[in-house]
């Protein structure tokens, strides 16, 4: 409990001796509000008599209140005496300045160690507003040392850090966002807050709003998360990967932990994602290149061998591959066609479920591909052609019918089969909804692989002479 000298100037910091219920109330009011604060507090009256003395400042220095209390400043017991002339000076001054003023000084604890510490001091004026004496809080010099460093790295986070932050509450809307997360959402600072996550990502949310709930049940993972999500621009949706950190916000106020949010901190590493996906994608594709030139080798018939890098070439890249020869005679480059290019299915990966590729076309029957058909044009212009069905499931259905695809092809990919400067056919890859349309690097796997297609093919004509169909 804190104590007060109960005669003189002290009217004016607290209340005197009680005379009533009323007045007893208000002491034992002011004595509670006073030992509850964080901050040491005493108080001098106008002669420099400490009036005040709270558990905080007991705690700091050892010196209870009733030590502490009706002794004359700090000279003697909280000071050196060689310091004790000028603290005193500093803390009443602050009587007659006007605001609050803030020193640095060095007190000794009751056990004779010396504390440094950091006080602010203000007048405390009586009824007749005339100064009355000096109240003063104080604290170590290393807490509040503490306390400013985690407001000026909270600041830095929000202003300048190189990675986003978003301050997510219990509701799992932001509430805080800093200048880097706002320009990776592509939104205003303000216009993020109190809005649900999935007015702000066009997908990724759910995955997102998982791992923040979990923090706020669990705590924080033992790791960064990397988050696949599209944020929405002017120019579309576009694919992001963000590396994100999770902490479970608490106040400190509390007696127990109260959730009161997530602090959510990501960095953008796409590119260096994409860069490790397209390498790890480029080793396989080189690895599969590899193992079908070894089971190649083993073939005795070319034919087979070439439908052998056809079945190897499909792994992760397609779910069907059809290969098609040049009836007649193969034309060589800058000669002309004696009539409409006309082809000959060979073989084809199962249409009902995967398979090695089945020989077909033995009867040497041309295939009914219309004009502007993507294997007539990939003849015509000697290199690959992509084509992807366009409108409903529906639409795209009839779109592969309509080429003498499967029925759930919707993205073709089809590459000249070339040898000795002559053209032989074409290989067409196909993949269905649930991939993704073939990129310009699919095409350049494509093309390795129809290379070694077509050679064995051509290996093919030289065991068995004869022009195909």
């Amino acid at each position: 409990m804190s104590a007060s000298r109960r005669s003189g100037a002290t009217d004016e910091l607290g209340p005197d001796d009680p005379d009533g219920p009323e007045e007893s109330g208000g002491s034992d009011l002011l004595a509670a509000l006073l030992d509850g604060m964080d901050a040491a507090l005493c108080a001098f009256d106008a002669d420099g008599v400490v009036t005040h003395w709270n558990r905080e400042a007991e705690r700091i220095l050892g010196w209870t209140a009733a030590e502490a209390v009706g002794r004359h400043g700090f000279a003697g017991w909280a000071v050196r005496s060689a310091d004790a002339e000028e603290v005193h000076a500093r803390l009443m001054s602050a009587m007659h300045a006007p605001g609050r003023q803030v020193h640095e000084f060095a007190l000794v604890t009751k056990d004779g160690g010396r504390v440094l510490v950091r006080t602010q001091s203000a007048a405390v004026r009586g009824p007749d507003g005339k100064p009355a004496g000096v109240y003063c809080a104080f604290s170590e010099v290393h807490a509040q040392i503490d306390l400013e460093r985690s407001i000026a790295l909270s600041e830095a986070l929000f202003e300048d850090a190189s990675w986003g932050v978003v301050l997510v509450d219990a509701d799992l809307r932001p509430a805080v966002v800093n200048a880097h997360a706002a320009r990776a959402l592509g939104i205003g600072r303000t216009s993020a807050l109190g809005r649900p996550l999935g007015e702000l990502l066009a997908q990724g949310v759910e995955e997102l709003e998982g791992a923040l709930t979990h923090v706020l049940a669990e705590g924080a993972p033992p790791a960064p998360a990397e988050m696949w999500v599209a944020v929405r621009t002017p120019e579309g949706e576009k694919r992001r990967c963000w590396r994100s950190g999770f902490v479970r916000l608490a106040s400190p106020l509390a007696e127990e932990p109260v959730p009161l949010g997530v602090g959510w901190l990501f960095l953008d590493v796409t590119e260096a994602k994409q860069g490790e996906q397209e390498g790890a994608l480029l080793r396989f594709r080189t690895n599969q290149l590899h193992r079908a030139a070894r089971a190649a080798a083993e073939c005795e018939d070319p034919a087979e061998a070439a439908t052998v890098h056809l079945d190897f070439a499909l792994a992760g890249f397609a779910d069907h591959a059809l290969l098609d020869r040049v009836a007649g005679v193969p034309r060589a480059e800058g000669e002309e066609a004696a009539g409409p290019v006309r082809l000959v299915r060979l073989a084809a990966t199962p249409a009902g479920a995967p398979g090695p590729s089945v020989p077909t076309g033995a009867a040497g029957l041309p295939l009914r591909y219309g004009e502007g058909h993507p294997a007539l044009q990939c003849v015509e212009r000697a290199g690959a052609v992509r084509a992807d069905a366009p409108g409903s499931a529906e639409r795209a259905r009839e779109w592969a019918l309509e080429r003498q695809w499967p029925g759930d092809a919707v993205h073709a990919l089809c590459a000249v089969l070339r040898s000795r400067g002559r053209t032989l056919g074409v290989v067409t890859f196909l993949r269905g909804a649930g991939r993704s349309r073939f990129e310009r690097v699919d095409a350049v796997y494509a093309e390795d692989v129809a290379v070694r297609v077509a050679a064995a093919l051509d290996l093919a004509d030289a065991v068995r002479p004869g022009p195909a169909g």
